[in-house]
């Protein structure tokens, strides 16, 4: 939100009040409150009628201080709130001295300058951040009410990246970002997954801690500052020292939720009935014995919202003209080695049987009369579903219940962005508050119902929705795209910002949603949708069978199904890192080369866990560019090696799309392809890219529980490569050199192995 207008002069109806010098401190075991009036004092007779800054700081984590910025105190607490794993422990010190009075965790201090000039820094490792200064921090009277903001400096060539799934451009240097959840497709400026956090190629990150709406002026309003601002008298924002922006998200998610490691079974190929689309059990079975004929492997099934009746949404209900005989379907289904998805929203139509219960029993929100409340927006009469009462949260689930007992698997979590301000919710929570946090209570009742239902390791969802600490509860989706070469590079934009917000899993629709792709678009989306940790074929108005679009889109789709299969070794381990250390498995090139000056920008290509980078083809004839950093890469799928850093530009056919292996890489490769959770360790291949001489790589494979099923390590001294097995149990297994579609394979001892490179 915009408050001034230009350097000089405030907008009509704004009002500010700035801390102008420490006046007082107060010093904690492990907080500092420093009190700062809103002018100077020069005497006695100055600190009457004169507003008060309160600014607190504290410590809920090492190499993390939280700084609470307040006008006046008065204001009753609100809900929701996130949650945050605080550390009550942590070591904090304290100081107020003659130039400065600091609060340090860990590398970090916050450092207040006494003296005529306001001055907040955040120092680490004797660097500044970033800082708020002289106008910056402000409490601001409107003619829309009270609000409170903080600006902090922006470095020459600093970028901000994050907010959340965002398809603008992944640096937001330049934006205006609010934190609204909306239903509004990826080709605009609204999001469906809306996070108050970013970070910097300053080695930091800001999470602005207020489930609200949070408005950033990300060097827009302030070309050198990013401001962010909330209504209300007070605001928190935390800032979090990496300074890596892998560390940074370490500490970041630590905070708000580390996601769950989804099962092994979902990072197989899920194929949906698509939307509006004409279908039934014939058809579903049509599906998938076309699939099975063209050899093409098949982990789950999807059912979209015409699984209910119309004008039904949600009874959870499956239409007996269509679908007579449910739960024989669902076994038939399940008998071929398929898991089951199905549809879900939090809204009920009025006609649904679950309107009048939810009314009588007070489940469904309701207005500030009494009412409930209703509109005639994608479901005739539809109500919404208050997850704030406990009750109406044991009611949704028990419906799902029935569904999970009757062969569903897993849960498509559609919605819960529409969320009204105008009601009132049972538990009193802020309406305003409300609006982005309900997907929070959406998401985790469901994913929790199936943690209790299936077992740890067995919950995913597919979901839309999102904020801060959604990525505790796998997977999220892009939304819905156009079948168009731009919306597939729009949709990679959001990914980017999601991974660089937290979420460590992510899929779109292959194809685009909107619209039937031609069979060149979907032959090129295939790849980047089966190179990202999960993958859909979904559409809206027409279905997404490969044999839809040529005989050459059902061999693309064969190749890089298998080809993920192959890769799971690796792809479940870089799950199991998201797991327990927060870093993204799909990721812009920042996240892992900060330093390289040519990578801020690059928006077109990503990185697939530590060792592989992907570029889509974003062009029916092939043309593609991509840059390659430092060190020879080599192509996983034909042996090219390539000596960054440097551009390349190149054509591929449709059976190519560049992924590169990053030199020093030991790629473990599966020996199952037709599907994606197998023993990874029985048979595996030991793929060894560019090592140098005298290093040592240790390998681990993981089991599909999420630990260890066996660990290698390999060894290069001069021509000569050893690979020993440290743990597991003895199985044959090889080391192969590049590339994977020529491998040139050496039977190895059971425990040890040394060639020649």
């Amino acid at each position: 939100m915009k408050f001034s207008n230009g350097y000089w002069r405030m907008r009509d109806g704004v009002h500010p009040l700035y801390p102008m010098q420490v006046r007082d401190v107060t010093v904690e075991p492990a907080a500092l409150t420093v009190y700062a009036p809103t002018k100077k004092i020069l005497s006695r007779g100055d600190t009457l009628n004169q507003p008060l800054i309160t600014v607190r700081c504290t410590s809920p984590a090492p190499n993390v201080i939280a700084v609470r910025i307040a006008h006046l105190l008065g204001e009753r607490p609100r809900r929701p709130e996130f949650r945050l794993g605080v550390d009550p422990s942590t070591p904090v010190r304290t100081d107020d001295g003659a130039d400065h009075a600091t609060l340090t965790s860990g590398a970090l201090t916050a450092r207040f300058h006494r003296g005529d000039n306001w001055c907040l820094d955040f120092v680490a490792d004797d660097r500044v951040l970033t800082s708020s200064g002289y106008k910056g921090m402000a409490a601001l009277d409107t003619d829309r009410g009270p609000y409170v903001r903080e600006q902090l400096r922006l470095g020459v060539g600093e970028t901000v990246y994050g907010l959340g799934e965002r398809f603008g451009p992944v640096v937001k240097n330049g934006q205006t970002v609010d934190i609204w959840q909306e239903d509004g497709g990826t080709s605009s400026e609204h999001a469906y997954k809306n996070v108050p956090f970013y970070l910097t190629t300053a080695g930091y990150g800001v999470f602005v801690n207020h489930p609200g709406n949070v408005s950033f002026e990300v060097g827009s309003e302030a070309v050198s500052k990013v401001s962010f601002s909330v209504a209300g008298q007070s605001m928190e924002y935390l800032v979090i020292y990496g300074p890596t922006p892998r560390e940074i998200l370490r500490r970041y998610t630590a905070l708000t939720g580390r996601p769950a490691l989804p099962p092994a079974w979902s990072f197989g190929l899920w194929l949906s009935t698509s939307f509006t689309t004409s279908y039934d059990e014939e058809t579903v079975h049509g599906f998938v014995d076309g699939m099975a004929a063209r050899d093409l492997p098949l982990s789950v099934f999807h059912f979209d919202c015409f699984w209910m009746r119309e004008f039904h949404w949600s009874d959870f209900e499956w239409d007996p003209k269509v679908f007579p005989d449910p739960v024989g379907m669902l076994k038939r289904l399940r008998e071929r080695d398929l898991r089951i998805c199905v549809w879900i929203n939090p809204y009920v139509a009025q006609r649904s049987a679950l309107f009048a219960e939810g009314m009588a029993h007070g489940y469904l929100v309701r207005t500030a009369s009494g009412d409930v409340w209703q509109w005639d927006q994608w479901q005739a009469g539809m109500a919404l579903v208050d997850f704030t009462n406990p009750d109406a949260r044991r009611w949704y689930a028990d419906k799902l219940r029935a569904l999970l007992e009757m062969g569903v698997d897993a849960f498509k979590t559609d919605f819960g962005e529409r969320i009204p301000i105008d009601v009132v919710w049972f538990d009193g929570s802020d309406p305003e508050r409300m609006h982005n946090h309900y997907t929070q209570i959406y998401n985790r009742l469901v994913f929790d119902l199936l943690r209790e239902h299936r077992g740890e390791g067995e919950a995913v969802l597919f979901a839309r929705s999102a904020t801060a600490g959604g990525q505790q509860f796998p997977v999220h989706w892009g939304g819905d795209s156009e079948s168009t070469f731009e919306s597939m590079a729009e949709t990679l934009r959001g990914g980017l910002s999601l991974a660089m917000s937290g979420f460590g899993y992510w899929s779109h629709d292959i194809g685009g949603f909107e619209g039937k792709p031609d069979p060149a678009l979907f032959k090129r989306w295939v790849p980047f949708g089966l190179l990202s940790t999960h993958s859909r074929l979904h559409g809206s108005q027409s279905y997404r069978v490969p044999w839809d679009f040529d005989q050459e889109a059902v061999d693309v789709l064969r190749l890089f199904t298998r080809l993920k299969a192959r890769l799971m070794p690796y792809l479940f381990g870089q799950a199991l890192v998201a797991h327990l250390e927060g870093m993204p498995v799909l990721r812009p090139l920042v996240a892992e080369f900060p330093d390289d000056p040519a990578v801020p920008y690059l928006d077109r290509q990503y990185l697939l866990g530590d060792s592989l980078l992907v570029a889509p083809v974003f062009d029916a004839d092939g043309a593609v560019s991509y840059y390659v950093p430092e060190g020879t890469w080599t192509d996983l799928l034909t042996g090219a090696e390539i000596t960054g850093p440097r551009w390349v530009r190149e054509s591929v056919g449709f059976d190519r799309v560049p992924l590169l292996v990053r030199p020093g890489t030991v790629l473990p490769l599966g020996a199952v392809s037709d599907r994606p959770d197998y023993p990874y360790a029985d048979g595996v291949t030991l793929a060894v890219h560019q090592l140098p001489d005298g290093a040592e790589v240790q390998v681990s494979i993981p089991a599909l529980d999420g630990t260890e099923a066996a660990r290698f390590t390999v060894t290069r001294t001069g021509s000569t490569l050893t690979a020993t097995r440290l743990s597991g149990d003895p199985l044959p297994w090889q080391v192969q050199p590049t590339p994977l579609t020529a491998p040139h394979q050496v039977p190895a001892h059971e425990n040890r192995w040394t060639g020649t490179c």
